[in-house]
């Protein structure tokens, strides 16, 4: 399995307009080799470098594993947004200082998740554990000076 975005290649800087000194927007993340068999998706963006520990930065699960490519400021169709630090939506790289590493952590299913609308990140890592047939990573940066 493989996720990919047009804006930004594997450990290279994410482009303002996917941040808060930008539009604020979720990039086109593009999403291929799903295994056979997967019943749904889950997508976790995260910053592992925050001051306070990890920053969740986005959360969607129960995406179709027919995606194919998650459009730039939206959600696929019947996907569910959790709650991240700051709302049910995408909230963009914002570090208070220096380079940050963003990880968009794609993951295949065997399940569909049956959990609130108002989980976070670590609710859904909870409810996919044993549930996971592959997961995809793609990295990307920002820096804010």
């Amino acid at each position: 399995m493989n996720i990919s975005s047009f804006a930004f290649q594997n450990t290279t800087p994410i482009p303002a307009e996917f941040t808060c000194d930008g539009e604020n927007k979720n990039p086109t993340l593009t999403i291929s080799d799903v295994p056979a068999g997967t019943k749904s998706l889950a997508l976790i963006v995260d910053d592992p470098d925050a001051p306070g520990g990890i920053w969740v930065h986005w959360t969607v699960w129960n995406m179709s594993p027919a995606t194919r490519e998650i459009k730039e400021d939206s959600v696929p169709p019947g996907a569910i947004q959790g709650k991240t630090n700051r709302a049910n939506s995408y909230h963009g790289p914002c570090p208070p200082s220096g380079t940050h590493r963003y990880f968009f952590k794609l993951y295949a299913l065997d399940t569909l998740l049956n959990i609130p609308l108002t989980s976070e990140a670590r609710a859904v890592e909870e409810a996919m554990k044993g549930h996971i047939v592959a997961d995809a990573k793609l990295m990307g940066t920002y820096s804010r000076n």
